[in-house]
């Protein structure tokens, strides 16, 4: 067969045609998911120092968009209807959702009340390690979607609890939901100190860092709604519920920070008992959820 000379050879169609149908359902909570990241940036923008409310809301669009992300995988992995195209389309999505919109809220929110960008005293520096911080954190959650897109997933090696799935450094979720759990506590009250800002912006720094370090978090994964379960299971999950009802502000920041810190807690943990990992491929873990 000959090629158009404008054609490469890799635009070749390889092995079968291209699908032009996708799976609705899983596909309509990762439309569902970039929704929420849509509604969360507009909201971001609209907020100010006398309509608070906008900042709260922004935050909590990205709490459930962690929770129809969460969905949209369990979905498709039930109804199996995982697919490649799902496999990006959630990717993409998570870009949006849990970089590009809390990046965006973490700015907004913590450094545009107190300085600029322009300018060389002691506040402006702050507002621009503010930006530096917000523009890091996006990076490195799209690099960790990245890194999970290409690698084998193979299981991270956990010595004494074998059968548990691991991530391989934060979940870009969950790097969202520290900064939207930190907006919530707050009532979406911005920052207008600051020392107070930058305290928030090495705090949006180490999240940046952790996704795309080698910590070992857990994932959940392991949890198969298709599979029998403990009775304590659905008391802890119905507590968890009725305290994020109750007190959502407290319940999400400590869930946040907490999970945010056990990677780091479980990995000193070895580091002091002298435990000393296998080598692996950097990236190795569990993959994002697809469908």
């Amino acid at each position: 067969m000959t090629l158009h000379p404008m054609r490469r050879e890799t635009d070749r169609p390889i092995g079968r045609k291209f699908r032009r149908s996708i799976y609705v359902l899983p596909s309509l909570f990762t439309a569902l998911n970039m929704a929420f990241g849509y509604y969360a940036i507009w909201h971001t923008f609209l907020g100010s120092s006398t309509e608070i409310w906008h900042y709260d809301n922004a935050a909590k669009a990205i709490g459930f968009a962690i929770l129809f992300d969460g969905l949209d995988g369990k979905i498709a992995r039930l109804t199996n209807t995982t697919s490649d195209f799902g496999r990006e389309l959630d990717s993409l999505a998570d870009v949006i959702t849990f970089g590009v919109a809390p990046a965006v809220l973490a700015w907004v929110w913590g450094f545009r009340e107190i300085g600029s960008l322009h300018g060389h005293d002691l506040v402006n520096r702050v507002v621009q390690f503010g930006a530096l911080a917000t523009f890091i954190f996006l990076v490195a959650g799209a690099s960790r979607l990245a890194r999970f897109n290409i690698q084998a997933n193979p299981k991270p090696w956990n010595p004494g609890r074998p059968g548990k799935k691991y991530f391989v450094g934060m979940a870009i979720p969950a790097g969202a939901g520290v900064i939207a759990a930190m907006v919530h506590f707050f009532g979406g009250e911005p920052i207008t100190t600051w020392w107070i800002a930058l305290g928030w912006g090495v705090l949006v720094f180490c999240a940046a860092i952790l996704m795309v370090s080698t910590w070992r978090y857990y994932s959940f994964k392991d949890i198969d709604f298709r599979t029998p379960h403990p009775f304590r299971l659905i008391v802890i999950i119905a507590a968890v519920v009725f305290c994020i009802v109750v007190a959502s502000q407290i319940t999400l920041i400590v869930i946040a920070l907490g999970y945010m810190l056990s990677g780091i807690v479980s990995g000193m943990g070895f580091l002091f008992r002298g435990r000393h990992q296998p080598q692996q491929p950097d990236g190795a873990g569990v993959t994002e959820a697809s469908h």
